[in-house]
């Protein structure tokens, strides 16, 4: 399951990983004992974990070891719901319970933490198209489907000789088909095309460029703008849009009357084009706004989204007062001033959904945007505070799950990589190189239409997941009760 997830990227891995979960979960030594399925899923959850969220041991070793425990904790769940009476039990509940502990673990607690998630490493995969019926839930539970689907066509070839129901021959055959036939549901289903013809915007991502590793509180703002003047200078005027990454513009105050604006607004004036800018402004000695402000091709600002979904212990810290006294805090001096509503700026150039950074893990983020008029995604982001490339990669692979999900193409923007132009179906177009100054020009699609998605969001497959959970275990708890009256 690790070795499925960016930046390893070998996909396939996940369904043998559930595979190996369906077996050990089925296996007799296991059964009914509820504290033997906490280990199995405990011990899968910290195979995938501890490598999945490996990058947090760059910040705090601490931290790195409760979020492992967290995860092995919700595989642990997933062990325990999983029901065995059956085959097509076993198929089915480990498919639901995958959909809903993920679910789960995306939204609690303080918001969730997406990363490390089964569904990034399904991205570049063959179930990506999944995205477009239920998120990146279902395409997680597609995973889960697939490797129960294996293992019970594992178990059938040992059992060859033995005489049995008709109904375990195909039961793994009939769980691989399902999938195959979501997969081809969701490359058929609504792609967000929309009535009438598509507008071509003609785009640019800036990124910088710079050193890695480094925590913002060690980097001068000034040479990070100064990167993304510089950057932005060696563009010939054509683009509709340019895109900087987050937090690449810092200021003491508004934005507006900063000598730094200036700037912006001439090069806007030089190139004639939209520029949409991650901007970071004091508000107060305690706490700031994170934002992408965009100015038009006339030098005016015109437009703002203020980022929503913060990070926890990153740009903000829960329960300040308590943790102060538990731990070095100096590394989040402040915390930052949640925006409000959908991440939608219109500009110039059309109607932009946007996410910021560490949004483009939370598909309702994206949803929301585009549900308020979207028409293309802009992630600008900065992952320049880690050395390795292991979150630059998720963060590409939650990108293009967007991508499918919204049916739209996003543009990515980060100050040291990675920098990306995506189409709506989750096609990297374009991506740059990790601490190298450079920009990315293509051409993507102003979209209106809606996926099914971005129409129903996960809640029909959730509904469905917990449905056909609540009956196995119903007819679990049937037969055992059969059981102990005879």
């Amino acid at each position: 399951m690790a070795l499925s997830l960016p930046p390893f990227g070998f996909w396939v891995l996940a369904p043998v990983g559930f595979a190996g979960l369906a077996l050990a979960l089925a296996h007799p030594a296991v059964g009914r004992w509820l504290r033997r399925r906490v280990l199995v899923g405990g011990a899968f959850g910290l195979g995938q974990y501890a490598i999945g969220l490996w990058w947090v041991t760059e910040f705090h070793w601490a931290g790195y070891v409760a979020l492992v425990v967290l995860g092995l904790a919700f595989a642990a769940l997933t062990g325990v719901l999983v029901r065995s009476t059956s085959q097509w039990a076993r198929i089915a509940s480990l498919a639901s319970a995958v959909v809903l502990v993920e679910a789960l673990r995306g939204t609690f607690p303080l918001g969730g933490l997406p990363l490390g998630g089964t569904a990034l490493g399904q991205a570049a995969g063959p179930l990506a198209p999944g995205a477009r019926i239920g998120g990146s839930v279902f395409v997680s539970g597609l995973a889960a489907l697939a490797g129960a689907g294996l293992a019970e066509v594992a178990a059938t070839l040992r059992h060859l000789r033995a005489r049995t129901s008709v109904l375990r021959y195909v039961s793994g055959p009939v769980a691989l088909v399902l999938v195959a036939g979501a997969v081809l549901a969701g490359r058929l289903a609504p792609d967000g095309a929309g009535p009438g013809p598509h507008v071509p915007v003609r785009v640019a991502a800036v990124q910088g460029g710079g050193p890695r590793g480094l925590r913002s509180i060690y980097v001068d703002p000034e040479v990070v703008f100064g990167r993304q003047v510089t950057a932005t200078r060696t563009l010939e005027p054509g683009p509709d849009l340019v895109l900087w990454p987050e937090d690449v513009l810092a200021v003491s105050g508004p934005v507006a009357s900063t000598p730094e604006a200036a700037q912006v607004a001439d090069l806007a004036r030089q190139l004639r084009a939209t520029l949409v800018v991650g901007v970071v402004e004091d508000a107060g000695p305690d706490h700031f706004r994170n934002a992408a402000v965009v100015w038009a091709p006339d030098g005016a600002m015109v437009a703002r989204y203020d980022k929503v979904h913060r990070v926890p212990f990153g740009e903000y810290v829960p329960a300040r007062n308590v943790f102060r006294h538990l731990a070095d805090l100096t590394v989040i001096p402040r915390d930052e001033v949640p925006g409000r509503g959908p991440g939608l700026v219109v500009t110039p150039a059309g109607p932009m959904g946007t996410v910021i950074s560490y949004e483009v893990f939370f598909d309702d983020r994206a949803r929301q945007a585009i549900r308020a008029g979207g028409e293309v995604l802009l992630v600008p982001t900065n992952a320049a505070s880690f050395r390795t490339s292991q979150v630059p990669t998720q963060e590409v692979a939650a990108a293009r799950l967007r991508a499918w999900e919204t049916g739209r193409d996003t543009v990515q923007a980060a100050p040291t990589g990675y920098s990306a132009i995506i189409d709506h179906r989750g096609r990297v177009l374009a991506r740059s190189v990790l601490g190298r100054a450079q920009t990315l020009v293509g051409t993507v699609e102003r979209r209106s239409g809606r996926t099914l998605y971005v129409r129903y969001g996960p809640a029909p497959v959730l509904v469905v997941a917990l449905l056909v959970l609540a009956g196995c275990w119903a007819v679990a708890l049937r037969r055992a009760a059969g059981r102990a009256a005879s």
